[in-house]
């Protein structure tokens, strides 16, 4: 996530691609969406689902854009460079066209290149190295705008771990307590249980929350304090689980509603669930931030935003699918925040493994993603700060960093473990910012530099379908007023309690 060009790795074909941000996509925020479905009311739920898949779509061409205007832009200064050089070794005279090439990225803020576009500018806009979204920032916004981008995105990842802190725990709490204390149906049954209720022997279940958390912490907190890489069968195994979990949560719920034994009634509209619903979409359809990793390494991109597209019609569908079936197979007051935990209920499945499965589920998965998260936060922390030429001395760079990384998401999981809210706070502010705002600025200052380097008749073969500035107005006009809704949601809510 920090600034600046890294590998680019092994190249796959498009359809391989398709399948990576399928699976990057479809995470987490899946679990917590059947109780945001049921809160909102299934009409509602399911028209902002579409409409943020759509708006989610536009800003992923706009991040694909500036992708490709960065290359263009990188491309032509080693152009630059490697003229300047061979001056240098010349002893002959320079022609005009090479004084223009050598004009500097400084002049071409007034006066367009116009030799470069000669010059072969078909593949100019070729997407072939990864640039991340923080590199992008410090090529297309000003200081102010880099260190916005900084804050953001550190706030976003804050909330990820936050909520792997939190899910973690709650889901070891759920299991365990329901067997020591025998009640191991009973999970997913509707059954309420306070904090204050007995887990095992004097042990309360927020006790327990808090030991599993304590635990989790320090088991996967000194992964902070170095460098983790994920390792390509850590991936295969966590997609393999992942995807196992999902279609046997779907196919029970769809035979038990075959059966005649759902329970769901579902309303159409509740206005008051909105707020965390949207979070939790635009939560579950984040992918902007990852794009470069998934997109550059993709061997074929001539049509890259129809194979966008393709995936985020898979996954509203899929979304769709899983939402719509929890809830008419569960009454709305038994749904859990974590939709695993309902097929923890011996009612719906006999087999114990399975349903310890589900019910872990969450831990395995979480548990593999967390130090990962950590350690980009961390190395964005590390960027935010460092000056050109300048290094940390050892206490800062093994100590303070990795511990401002840890320490916060812990205290808020210690605090509460709603996650439903955690997500839709998470989404609604930061990943508003990461999903709609980001994007749209990035897509506009690209193609102002585009035009200003390359001339106004330059056109990116990557150029958003959404490319008239309309577009980016309206994800403005609409990243802005989310934030001002959902702010007055809350304080309106806070103040009938």
């Amino acid at each position: 996530m920090a600034g600046g060009i890294t590998d680019t790795g092994e190249l796959y074909s498009p359809y391989v691609g398709l399948v990576y941000m399928f699976n990057l996509i479809v995470g987490t925020g899946a679990l917590t969406m059947p109780k945001a479905f049921a809160t909102a009311g299934w009409l509602v739920s399911l028209v902002l689902l579409m409409f943020l898949g759509f708006m989610s779509y536009m800003t992923t061409t706009f991040v694909v854009e500036a992708m490709a205007a960065a290359n263009a832009q990188l491309r032509w200064k080693r152009m630059e460079k490697r003229k300047d050089d061979e001056d240098e070794d010349s002893s002959s005279g320079v022609s005009d066209s090479d004084v223009l090439l050598q004009d500097g990225y400084e002049r071409a803020e007034t006066r367009p290149i116009l030799s470069v576009q000669r010059r072969g500018s078909a593949n100019i806009f070729e997407i072939t190295e990864r640039v991340e979204m923080g590199q992008m920032a410090s090529m297309f916004f000003n200081k102010v705008g880099v260190n916005l981008f900084y804050f953001c995105i550190i706030i976003y990842l804050y909330g990820d771990l936050a909520i792997y802190a939190a899910a973690v725990p709650v889901s070891l709490m759920q299991v365990t307590c329901s067997v020591t204390g025998n009640h191991s149906c009973s999970v997913g049954d509707g059954t309420k249980y306070n904090d204050t209720d007995k887990c095992w022997g004097p042990i309360r279940r927020i006790d327990a929350y808090r030991l599993y958390l304590a635990a989790f912490t320090l088991l996967l907190g000194p992964f902070t304090f170095f460098n983790v890489q994920k390792t390509k069968y850590l991936q295969i195994m966590t997609s393999l689980m992942r995807w196992i979990a999902f279609i046997l949560m779907i196919i029970l719920a769809l035979i038990r509603i075959s059966r005649g034994q759902a329970e769901g009634h579902p309303s159409m509209a509740q206005l008051s669930g909105i707020r965390n619903l949207f979070g939790v979409c635009v939560y579950s359809f984040m992918c902007q931030h990852s794009l470069p990793s998934l997109i550059t390494p993709i061997s074929k991109k001539k049509h890259v935003n129809k194979l966008v597209l393709l995936d985020y019609i898979l996954i509203l569908a899929f979304y769709s699918l899983l939402s719509f079936t929890a809830i008419y197979c569960f009454r709305n007051d038994t749904l859990m925040d974590m939709y695993t935990l309902n097929f923890t209920n011996c009612d719906i499945i006999s087999v114990a493994f399975i349903r310890y499965f589900l019910g872990l589920f969450p831990v395995f998965t979480i548990s593999t993603n967390f130090p990962i998260i950590a350690v980009t936060l961390r190395n964005n922390w590390k960027t935010l700060f460092h000056r050109e030429g300048g290094t940390y001395p050892w206490v800062v760079d093994r100590i303070v960093f990795p511990a401002i990384t840890l320490i916060p998401p812990v205290l808020v999981a210690f605090c509460t473990h709603d996650l439903e809210s955690l997500v839709g706070i998470t989404g609604a502010y930061a990943g508003n910012g990461i999903q709609y705002l980001i994007p749209a600025f990035l897509a506009y200052c690209s193609r102002k530099d585009t035009q200003l380097v390359f001339g106004s008749g330059t056109v990116n073969k990557h150029l958003s379908p959404f490319r008239h500035t309309f577009w980016i107005v309206f994800v403005l006009i609409w990243g802005f007023s989310c934030f001002v809704f959902v702010t007055a949601n809350i304080v309106l809510s806070e103040s009938k309690l």
